[in-house]
Order: C-alpha cells, then sequence, then structure tokens
C-alpha cells in the first residue's frame, strides 16, 4: 500500500478523535468524552472502509456516475412538476414522488455506468498539464505485449507516451497463465513480464484503462474504439488490427513493421563480424545472432564458439521469424 495514503488515513483517524473531543467539550452533556472520540473515529474507520472499497472504481466510472445522477435528477423533477401528479390525496402524491425520484435517479446512474466508456464521447475526456502541452498517447494491445519489443523501444526511449493497457488485456493475460496448454502458458507469462518492465521504466506512464469487453463485442473493435476514444495511437502486432486501423482512419504503429525497419541490413557478399554462441546441425558449423536477432550459420567455424569471427555472407534465407544467414569465415578476430 503507498505509504502516503497510509499517513494520510492515520491522519483522519487523528482528527476524527480530536473532533470527538471537541464535540464533547462543547455539549459535555453528551456523555463520557471517550464514548464521543470513540464515535469519531468509527466514523474516520467507516470512511476509510467506503474508501477501500471504491479502490477499483476509476475516475471515468465516477465522472459518469455523477453525470448519471445529475442527468437522473433533473429527469425526475421534470416529471414530479408534470401533471401527472396534479390533484389527488397528497401523501400518495409525495410517496409517488419519491418513488420517481429514487427509481429515474437509479436508472440516469446505471445507464451512465454501463456506457462509462462512451461517457467521454459525450463529454470530452481531459487532461491537466500544467505546461498545456499535449503528451502522446498510445494503447497497447495484447499482441503487442506478447511480442515483447514495445519495451526495447520504451528502454530506448523512442516512447515516451502515456502508455493505456485495457483491463480486459490484462485479465486475458492472466488467465492464459493458467491454461493446461503450455504455449498459452508461455504467451500469458510473456506478456505480464512486459507490462511489468514496461512499469518499471521511469520516463514512461503505464495506465489500466478501465475497460471491459462486452459478450458479442470484438476485440479489434474494442481497441479501436479505445484508440480512437482517447485520440492516441494504437501499438499492436497484429496484422488485421494494424490493417483496420489504416482502413479505419486511426492513428497506428505496427510492430512488426517497426521491427522489420529497424533490421540490420545484410547483403551477399558484404563481410560481418558476429560471436559464434554454439554448434550448428553440422559439425563444421558455427552458430551467432546479428543484433536484430537473425541467426548466422559461419562454415568452418565449429572450433571457434565463444568467439569473433569475420565472415563474408554466401546466403540469406527468409523464415517466418525473420532470416537466417549463412556464410563462410574469413577469419577471428582480436
Amino acid at each position: 500500500m503507498n505509504q502516503s495514503i497510509v499517513i494520510f488515513r492515520a491522519i483522519l483517524i487523528a482528527f476524527c478523535a480530536l473532533g470527538g473531543y471537541g464535540v464533547w467539550y462543547v455539549y459535555p452533556d453528551l456523555g463520557k468524552v471517550w464514548l464521543c472520540m470513540g464515535i469519531a473515529v468509527l466514523i474516520g474507520c467507516l470512511l476509510i472502509l467506503v474508501d477501500m472499497l471504491l479502490k477499483g472504481f476509476s475516475l471515468r466510472g465516477l465522472s459518469a456516475l455523477t453525470f448519471g445522477l445529475l442527468a437522473g435528477i433533473f429527469a425526475a423533477h421534470l416529471i414530479s412538476i408534470s401533471p401527472l401528479f396534479e390533484g389527488g390525496d397528497p401523501q400518495v402524491i409525495y410517496i409517488s414522488r419519491v418513488g420517481v425520484f429514487v427509481a429515474v435517479t437509479y436508472l440516469g446512474a446505471i445507464i451512465a455506468l454501463r456506457g462509462k466508456d462512451e461517457f467521454n464521447l459525450v463529454i470530452p475526456y481531459v487532461r491537466f498539464d500544467p505546461q498545456q502541452v499535449e503528451t502522446p498517447q498510445a494503447v497497447l494491445d495484447d499482441s503487442a505485449l506478447v511480442d515483447g519489443r514495445v519495451a526495447k523501444l520504451a528502454s530506448a526511449r523512442l516512447l515516451v507516451d502515456i502508455l493505456f493497457v485495457p483491463k480486459f488485456v490484462v485479465d486475458e493475460l492472466n488467465e492464459l497463465t493458467h491454461s493446461a496448454v503450455e504455449e498459452e502458458r508461455n504467451r500469458g507469462k510473456r506478456g505480464l513480464a512486459t507490462l511489468s518492465e514496461l512499469r518499471g521504466l521511469e520516463h514512461l506512464e503505464v495506465r489500466m484503462h478501465e475497460s471491459e469487453l462486452k459478450p458479442g463485442q470484438g476485440r479489434e473493435d474494442k481497441m479501436l474504439f479505445i484508440a480512437r476514444s482517447l485520440k492516441g495511437r494504437l501499438l499492436t502486432a497484429s496484422e488485421s488490427l494494424a490493417i483496420r486501423a489504416k482502413q479505419e482512419g486511426v492513428a497506428y504503429v505496427d510492430m512488426l513493421g517497426v521491427a522489420k525497419a529497424l533490421t540490420q541490413e545484410v547483403t551477399v557478399g558484404q563481410a560481418v563480424t558476429v560471436k559464434l554462441v554454439k554448434t550448428g546441425r553440422e559439425d563444421s558449423q558455427g552458430v551467432g545472432y546479428l543484433e536484430d536477432g537473425s541467426m548466422v550459420v559461419v562454415n568452418g567455424a565449429a572450433d571457434l564458439v565463444g568467439a569473433t569471427v569475420l565472415l563474408e555472407v554466401d546466403s540469406i534465407i527468409p523464415t517466418s521469424g525473420g532470416r537466417m544467414v549463412f556464410g563462410k569465415m574469413l577469419g577471428q578476430q582480436g
């Protein structure tokens, strides 16, 4: 728990106790001083309990609830002063007005809460910045988190956005970690590890977007809606989602395209330096990796594992995960 919150709660309890003493001091007929102070402290504890119950209640939800309550109260007032309540038994009319007030106010609040994700379209989302400078915002989907390269881009300060991660994305990654399928478990763990790494970067702000995936609602539709409503970029490693974002005019960053753009240029006949880390399938081969993760197979270098060698590229084979580079050794470096 945040230490400042604990301190603030302790101060609240102290002020409640002091307030109870003050009430007893002004009205000594109320009884013993410890009773007044105890009741005041109990009230403070109830406030803290309400605070803890509202822990998961987002600012967006609170804004929507306030708007719904005000709209409900206004609608109830209009109904109560309508001709429907003219004439008749005053007591019945009073009870009816109270019933209408409670019912309409409740419905207004519930409707607003259910539509809290659309609330910022009614009242635009406002960000407070002391310098009145627009801070870039981006929305991360599960594919970008599982891919993991977004954390490397953020570490290199190529991302300085406020990153929003939808709550349903985090929930689904947590569910994957308990899957019976090993591949799904690994995806979930990798996605959560990327999220944890992003949260650990001091220059980056990661926020949870309190958004739920409704039954029958498409994941891509939801991601596009969130990015559009926040007027931010969508960071994704999903080719289909990137295509839809382009078609619908939503700003996006294709992580696969970024990775391809940052791939080290290697051509046939080029001399490349690489550190060998293991032997290849054939006895004479040594294997290393370029900085972008591309595998390099060097013929005649099996006995130089652990050393850095200079090779000439003979061929490049594209693969589903990138590419494989084959070459012949020219000499050992260092």
